[in-house]
């Protein structure tokens, strides 16, 4: 009944769907809460900074970069760089991301087993991202099954990379929603707006992994159509 875009469009409508809701949802909490200061009126940071220091990680650098919500932590650098809107901010937004990016460099020193799972993983999914589709469907052109097969387990471990991000992403909001009650950052008040930045953040790597998993599933129904 279904075929082509038609069978596509069929298994990845959920999470398109999922995708632009949870895009959606961070901008607006990201815009609602970032108009609302913290009563302690740390930046950023300066949040990242005393999360750090507080566990030892005096090494790690906190760096300001471009771009909107670009935030994140190098574990090959031991760098947690953070956004303008972020770096510079004291609202609830910015002192839950940069917490939150403070948690990865805290799972980073504890040897965190997903994030270590994850780092080994991005050398191969930087590849099998773009070049897995490629191979596959040079395999289908050529109608050679065992090379479309190869593109899609390079392909797949794209996929896989997405799953093993999922308790990495969450671990990393657990412990910043701890870390900035027990530092007294914010109150449990103001840890509602933290909650809504980042439970929203969070349905963004859901949405992703099902995009990535929809997609591989896709791939798969083709080759499997192409059996003799």
């Amino acid at each position: 009944m279904f075929g082509g875009y038609g069978l596509y469009i069929l298994i990845s409508l959920p999470a398109l769907i999922l995708g632009f809701w949870a895009q959606a949802k961070v901008k607006s909490a990201f815009n609602k809460y970032s108009k609302v200061r913290t009563a302690r009126g740390l930046a950023g940071a300066q949040v990242a900074r005393l999360i750090l220091d507080s566990n030892g990680l005096y090494s790690v650098n906190v760096e300001e970069v471009n771009g909107f919500l670009s935030d994140h932590y190098d574990p090959r650098s031991k760098t947690l760089r953070l956004s303008s809107d972020v770096y510079k901010s004291p609202s609830l937004a910015a002192v839950g991301v940069a917490a939150h990016e403070a948690g990865h460099a805290i799972q980073d020193q504890q040897g965190y087993a997903a994030l270590n799972l994850r780092s080994a993983m991005v050398p191969s999914v930087q590849i099998g991202s773009w070049l897995g589709p490629i191979i596959f469907f040079i395999g289908l052109f050529m109608n050679s099954q065992p090379l479309a097969w190869v593109g899609l387990i390079f392909f797949g471990a794209t996929a896989l990379f997405t799953v093993v991000t999922l308790p990495v992403e969450f671990d990393a909001s657990k412990r910043a929603k701890a870390i900035l009650v027990n530092q007294g950052v914010v109150t449990t008040t103001e840890l509602q707006g933290v909650n809504a930045v980042l439970d929203a953040a969070a349905l963004t790597y859901v949405a992703a992994a099902l995009q990535a998993i929809s997609t591989l599933i896709y791939y798969a129904f083709i080759l499997m159509g192409r059996r003799d």
